[in-house]
């Protein structure tokens, strides 16, 4: 950004000021940016004063004008690359067979690179460490016991206040009884899946999907029918409904916001049409949303929860992708299902950490965490477009990216001579781990990337 003097004329220190927003990532391509009278008031300046300033902008090619609609932000003038292409091709239950390839990615992320690129985890600079280690401070010296005990399941009652009292922004009205706290959002997954099906049953996800989806059913031992989902628009929901229709499946796996890979969000449209199909074939949803909190929109996007009358949907998120996954934290949402969850739980691993509960607890309610979400949300857009028009940039044509609406992972599809399995050990060898596409299937079939 353009350093800003005094002696500038007052329409270009306006306009470089949200030329400096633009570029931070405050306004995304496509946005539209404040009115002509908002601008004045918020500067203190005359509306000719911000129509001069917009037009600099516009003449410098950051923002169109549209009839009778506005300025918005301009798109990047770089040629965007082609989405990944959809596939809709119906599947029959499989047994998971991912476990080793994922086993040595996790191990080659935590071991031998310098770069990692192949596991959905923000970098330490994205975490607010010093405000949860300040909060720590506080807690340990006003309750010390803290550190050296634990709360039985369903977990801190402050904590699932807080969580219930978050649910509004969801679309949803939680009671803190219907809320369970986990060992992140992993526990709460394999807590939903033994809540709901039982060894050898058939359970349905999106494909791609996130590999722990896929290995919480390997492990539990039952079977995975794929239903192919689209970059922009998630599910096909008549696929779902073929595999309703001719398997006995006992639950299906969702991640409705900012999906992991793909980074869509589900339409609100959609996701009603979801569980009321759902809700047809009684059929449980799980629902992942650990990125919800990131979404790229100006108004956190709604759970398909909020469109459930039957309480078959249970909700799982975790803090791990937005404050820490260090603290291990997450919690799981159902009315109908609570008991048995809370039961789970119990016998499973009795509790989860006291203190890690109090932290997130104080971080909820004094209105860090929104305020961290809020910087981090800006920070992760700007990464996730740097990364895409460097692919853009240098790999191969015919390359193609998706295009997410939150989080920071990037589904990218090489061309058909490139295997992404050959690619991923030749990128260890170099110190770069990322994650090849076969990981994300079921079948562990080679998938583009």
């Amino acid at each position: 950004m353009k350093k800003k003097s005094v002696d500038s004329p007052l329409y270009l220190r306006v306009a470089q000021s949200l030329e400096g927003q633009i570029q931070q990532g405050a306004f995304r391509a496509g946005d539209q940016v404040p009115s002509v009278r908002q601008l004045s008031r918020q500067h203190r300046v005359s509306v000719s004063t911000v129509l001069q300033a917009y037009f600099w902008l516009e003449s410098k090619g950051w923002i169109e004008a549209r009839p009778k609609s506005g300025f918005y932000v301009k798109m990047p003038s770089t040629k965007l690359n082609p989405l990944p292409a959809f596939r809709p091709v119906q599947s029959k239950p499989t047994p998971v067979t991912t476990s080793e390839l994922v086993a040595d990615l996790m191990q080659a992320t935590h071991g031998r690179v310098q770069i990692s690129l192949g596991a959905a985890f923000p970098g330490p600079d994205r975490m607010p460490a010093h405000q949860l280690n300040a909060i720590i401070r506080r807690i340990s010296r006003r309750s010390p016991a803290l550190s050296t005990s634990h709360e039985h399941s369903p977990g801190s009652l402050p904590l699932r206040r807080q969580i219930a009292k978050r649910s509004v922004s969801f679309g949803c009205n939680f009671l803190p009884e219907d809320v369970t706290i986990t060992n992140g959002a992993v526990e709460a997954l394999n807590l939903c899946l033994r809540t709901i099906a039982k060894p050898g049953n058939v359970i349905a996800t999106e494909s791609p999907t996130y590999f722990n989806v896929l290995q919480a059913i390997e492990s539990l031992g039952m079977k995975a029918v794929e239903i192919p989902a689209d970059s922009r628009t998630g599910m096909d929901l008549n696929l779902l409904e073929h595999a309703l229709k001719n398997y006995r499946v006992r639950g299906y796996i969702a991640i409705t916001n900012c999906h992991n890979p793909l980074g869509y969000v589900l339409s609100d449209d959609k996701k009603r049409a979801l569980v009321e199909l759902l809700q047809r074939y009684d059929v449980a949803l799980i629902e992942d949303d650990v990125y919800g909190d990131l979404a790229f929109s100006p108004q956190r996007p709604r759970l398909a929860k909020s469109f459930d009358r039957a309480g078959l949907v249970l909700t799982c998120s975790s803090f791990s992708k937005t404050i820490s996954p260090g603290l291990r934290l997450g919690w799981v949402h159902s009315e109908r299902y609570h008991a048995q969850i809370a039961h789970l739980k119990l016998i499973t691993s009795i509790a989860s950490p006291s203190l890690s509960e109090a932290v997130v607890a104080e971080f909820l309610e004094s209105g860090g965490y929104d305020r961290h979400v809020r910087h981090v949300r800006i920070r992760f857009e700007a990464q996730v477009i740097a990364f895409s028009q460097a692919v853009s940039k240098y790999f191969p044509d015919g390359t193609k990216i998706s295009r997410p609406d939150g989080g920071y992972v990037l589904w990218i599809e090489l061309p058909k001579r490139i295997d992404s399995v050959v690619l991923y050990h030749a990128a260890l060898k170099e110190g770069i781990s990322i994650s090849p596409g076969p990981i994300f299937s079921a079948s562990g079939r080679t998938v583009p990337f």
